[in-house]
């Protein structure tokens, strides 16, 4: 599918497209569907501009796939290959080339995980993030066209597609002169974003995310995050330090930690900034205690935000939390964490299986003003409050030295009032009532009455 979409892109007066009639379902060596396609996709990469090591990685990558025998063997007169090409083409194409701002890829990684039998195993640990949650998380994380944001899970590379999205329309509404804008969009491509994906496949989703947006697959790495990662730019400047100021993240919840391993890393790698992750809530309340500790040691935690159940419906049940972090400031006991409880977030989710008309997600209850909400909630105060309760908001503290208690909400008051012991009494006389007429039927069954 990346292979496709890439060959069939081109690039205007270098490279031209590749068309179903190109491909002839040939035996011949050198000219199978497979190789005419990875020749193309060469083509591509090399017009484009990427270092030549990452070029060929990513054509190393996609060569064995393209060049099985199956795929390229001819039945009926067409290949298998060819018959995949053509209905991506047909079914596909009108999307993916009239300009994209979203995570194209994830949503179809999604679609395709859908159709599996272990959609909802535990072997399936790669859940993509909503592009209305991606863009939540970058907001919290304070991205600007300034900005330089990485991801050390990145999947198909959904948050920093949000996180480009962001930063490019801040530098659109900050820079007056075309020049001068148009050369900010190729550096923030180019230079203010990195990610890291270790699996191979989901890794070439993130690349060819990135081109679809225009190309800020530069520092898309097939890696190691926690292990092989330095910090530094993978390719141009080799020994420049990436100089992260924002984090965003949706790790994979069976790592250490339900992922936090990936928070501790990234956040000791970052002199200042802000951060924001979205992860399985019991991260807060006793499974990532260690890491925990050790994060409030640089970083001050800035906000809770519970999530909904149903955030991840169809891939996952898993109960979330956002944690919001300010990076380079050690977490005192008298710092102020603001506990959100976004359970109802303006969203009515269904199984896309259950949903009728195909549609599940539907906006309901001022859902995009909502998220808003949240993001201003965790900048400034209560007095942001509109869509959301009092009960839903609560400033308390944690305990740095614990690391178990991230999840919070507000107290209850328990303490009774007048209209409390009116209703006690009024339900205790209604009781009582209820007792004695029932015991006079049951006199009145007795004597015959």
């Amino acid at each position: 599918m990346a292979a496709t979409i890439i060959a069939t892109l081109g690039v205007p007066g270098k490279v031209k497209p590749l068309e179903k009639s190109d491909l002839h379902s040939s035996s011949e060596s050198g000219n199978t569907d497979g190789e005419i396609v990875l020749r193309k996709v060469s083509s591509f990469l090399k017009e484009k501009r990427l270092p030549e090591e990452k070029r060929e990685m990513i054509v190393r990558t996609l060569q064995n796939t393209l060049t099985a025998s199956n795929v390229n063997k001819p039945h009926n007169g067409e290949t298998q290959l060819k018959r995949v090409f053509s209905k991506i083409v047909d079914d596909l194409g009108i999307y993916y080339k009239i300009g994209l701002t979203t995570d194209f890829t994830g949503k179809l990684f999604n679609e395709m995980y859908s159709w599996l039998g272990f959609s909802q195993d535990k072997l399936n640990d790669v859940v993509l993030t909503p592009s209305y949650v991606a863009k939540l998380l970058v907001k919290l994380a304070r991205v600007n066209k300034d900005s330089y944001v990485w991801d050390f899970a990145t999947g198909s590379a959904g948050l920093l597609v949000a996180a480009m999205n962001e930063m490019m329309n801040d530098a659109k509404a900050n820079i007056t002169s075309p020049v001068e804008l148009q050369r900010k969009y190729a550096h923030i491509k180019a230079e203010q974003l990195l990610g890291l994906e270790i699996l191979p496949s989901v890794y070439m989703l993130a690349v060819l995310n990135m081109i679809l947006m225009g190309d800020g697959s530069s520092n898309i790495i097939n890696d190691n995050s926690l292990t092989n990662f330095s910090g530094n730019y993978e390719y141009g400047n080799k020994s420049e330090k990436f100089p992260a100021t924002a984090f965003v993240l949706n790790p994979p919840y069976s790592a250490p930690g339900n992922g936090m391993v990936f928070v501790e890393r990234a956040l000791s790698m970052m002199d200042k900034g802000y951060a924001a992750i979205i992860i399985q809530n019991s991260a807060g309340s006793g499974k990532a205690t260690e890491y925990n500790k050790r994060i409030l040691e640089h970083s001050t935690l800035l906000a809770s935000i519970k999530m909904p159940l149903d955030l991840f419906i169809g891939k996952s049940n898993v109960q979330s939390q956002i944690y919001v972090f300010r990076v380079g400031e050690p977490h005192t006991p008298d710092d102020k964490v603001k506990f959100i409880d976004f359970s109802n977030d303006g969203y009515k989710r269904a199984n896309r299986k259950k949903a009728k008309s195909g549609v599940n997600l539907r906006n309901v209850d001022h859902a995009i003003e909502r998220y808003q909400e949240v993001v201003d909630l965790v900048r400034y105060d209560k007095s942001k409050l509109k869509y959301l309760s009092e009960s839903d908001y609560y400033v308390g503290k944690i305990d740095p030295t614990a690391g178990n208690d991230w999840n919070q909400s507000a107290p209850v008051d328990t303490t009774p009032t007048l209209d409390d012991f009116k209703k006690t009494v009024s339900d205790y006389l209604a009781w009582e009532v209820s007792n004695i007429l029932k015991g006079r039927g049951s006199e009145d069954e007795r004597l015959g009455k």
